[in-house]
């Protein structure tokens, strides 16, 4: 019984060390900025978005380089409106993001599969007419170079089928009319959050991010 009991104890500060460990690293290394880099002719204006907890990554939805709408369809949103703009990419665990719509409604299954990477992923769409700067959405202006990088960096996180063409999840679970949902390549983990994947976007398009972050408020405290 004493050997079961030191062998529970020595598991249980096992887990309080790895959590003091990851909340260090979860504060600390968002700290680390890399900071941009210099750019001329910066004339493609994207944004980074926020609602609190989660990141997205907002671009235009059509310049001379990219016509996203050929494969992010409006017709896989729950009203088409084609007068949009911009449209936003956020990346994230499939599970939380299709059964999960409000915190309220988390289960502990959920969580437990998106922390410890048990679950697929999914990118969530959401086209915009027009976005207000505020403490909560950022524009950030780049060059077309900087640009293309952050076209193959979104293009290459998606799933593809046999074409290459990306791949609709078609359920109920938009959360309004002018979203959809697409299968995704990774895995959600503890150490790969919907923020770590939007600050490697900003990484991607030499743009100031931090050195590593789970978190959405180190990404905006940088701009």
């Amino acid at each position: 019984m004493k050997k079961l009991l030191k062998i529970a104890l020595r598991m249980f500060l096992c887990f309080i060390a790895f959590v003091a460990l990851y909340l260090l690293d979860a504060f600390g290394l968002p700290k680390i900025t890399l900071s941009a880099e210099p750019a001329t002719a910066q004339t493609i204006d994207i944004y980074i978005l926020t609602n609190g907890v989660h990141t997205d990554v907002v671009v235009p939805l059509k310049n001379e380089q990219v016509d996203w709408s050929k494969e992010v369809k409006f017709d896989n949103t729950f009203r088409p409106d084609t007068t949009a703009t911009l449209v936003a990419f956020g990346w994230g665990d499939k599970g939380f993001y299709l059964n999960t719509p409000t915190w309220a409604q988390l289960k502990f299954s959920v969580a437990f599969k998106a922390a410890f990477a048990l679950s697929t992923s999914a990118i969530h769409t959401t086209f915009h007419k027009q976005l207000t700067e505020s403490s909560s959405c950022k524009k950030i202006s780049i060059n077309k170079e900087q640009y293309a990088r952050l076209i193959a960096y979104i293009q290459n996180s998606f799933q593809t089928d046999i074409n290459g063409h990306i791949i609709n999840i078609k359920t109920n679970a938009n959360y309004g009319d002018t979203d959809a949902f697409y299968e995704a390549k990774r895995r959600y983990n503890l150490f790969y959050t919907c923020n770590t994947w939007a600050n490697n976007a900003l990484k991607a398009c030499g743009q100031k991010a931090c050195l590593w972050t789970p978190r959405d408020k180190p990404i905006f405290d940088k701009y």
